[in-house]
């Protein structure tokens, strides 16, 4: 997996994505930015975020349960010194669809926690990762 990060401007960057896509990354205007796009850890957040909903979606499929939705909330807190990582993640999962076996999705949100979210296993290496759900019956 390759991507490359360049320097528009200010504290603006576009990083690209070995798979052809794009995104804008600034900082904040007290650090030189102008609010252009999303923080370079926001985008961490939002990784981890999608690489534990990718697994819980497609974990729910296979277990051929009736998922219609699955939205995923996340909460951090950071360290106040230099290096400021993550220490505290929390992901709420809002999974939506008709007559789900909540044994089913606590077992999806569990199996991706705990074995097959690489973005969480990684970040989970400084920051205290917690997880739950909620099921919004539809049908």
């Amino acid at each position: 997996m390759k991507c490359r990060v360049k320097w528009l401007d200010h504290m603006t960057f576009v990083g690209e994505s070995g798979s052809g896509h794009a995104v804008v990354m600034d900082g904040a205007p007290e650090h030189g930015g102008r609010n252009m796009g999303f923080r370079p850890m926001e985008m961490l957040l939002l990784g981890v975020g999608g690489c534990t909903a990718f697994d819980v979606v497609s974990i729910l499929k296979k277990s051929r349960q009736a998922i219609v939705d699955c939205e995923v909330e996340i909460d951090s807190d950071r360290a106040e010194e230099i290096p400021k990582v993550f220490t505290r993640i929390h992901i709420h999962f809002i999974i939506s669809g008709n007559s789900l076996d909540p044994v089913k999705v606590e077992k999806a949100v569990n199996l991706s926690a705990d074995k097959y979210c690489s973005a969480s296993k990684m970040l989970g290496k400084t920051a205290e990762m917690t997880h739950d759900f909620e099921i919004v019956e539809l049908g």
